[in-house]
């Protein structure tokens, strides 16, 4: 089976989140673990060792680390990405989000429509990037590669 199964999100180090943040958090995992496709592609002309997976995200040394071992513990990989390129993409996520969250409590609907709108946007942009960087690493569908934005998004700015 080529999905995940299990995630450890290592956030230890990053300031408790807030409500808002946290259920962010909440709901892409449920989520993720819901309905995923993570596929690990041939290596050196070597079959990938067989899923279902448990992914460990952390960010070491700015960069963000992807640890995958399989359901009986044994390591399939880790592959580190740049946080460069998600820079922009999540400093804008972030703004966004907490327009929403403020408009949620004052605003028209409309209002809190457009601002969705934006927000799913920069959403979508952020998992077309994760596609990009994972390519060669690993195989995730669009909604995979949503629900780990918003991780990386928890991860990298914490709360």
């Amino acid at each position: 089976m080529a999905k995940i199964i299990h995630i450890d999100l290592d956030d230890r180090a990053l300031p408790p989140p807030t409500p808002e943040i946290e259920q962010e958090r909440k709901v892409a995992m449920y989520d993720l673990l819901e309905d995923n496709s993570f596929v690990l592609p041939f290596r050196d002309g070597k079959e990938a060792p067989v899923g279902p997976y448990r992914l460990g995200l952390s960010i070491r040394q700015k960069r963000l680390v992807f640890k995958v071992i399989t359901e009986k513990r044994e390591s399939a990989g880790e592959f580190h990405l740049s946080l460069g390129p998600f820079r922009q993409v999540v400093k804008d996520y972030f703004l966004i989000c907490e327009s929403y969250f403020d408009a949620v409590k004052t605003a028209a609907p409309s209002q809190i429509e457009t601002i969705d709108m934006a927000r799913r946007g920069i959403h979508d942009e952020g998992a077309r990037i994760l596609q990009e960087r994972l390519e060669g690493k690993v195989e995730v569908d669009y909604d995979t590669s949503r629900r780990l934005f918003t991780l990386i998004c928890v991860l990298h700015f914490g709360g």
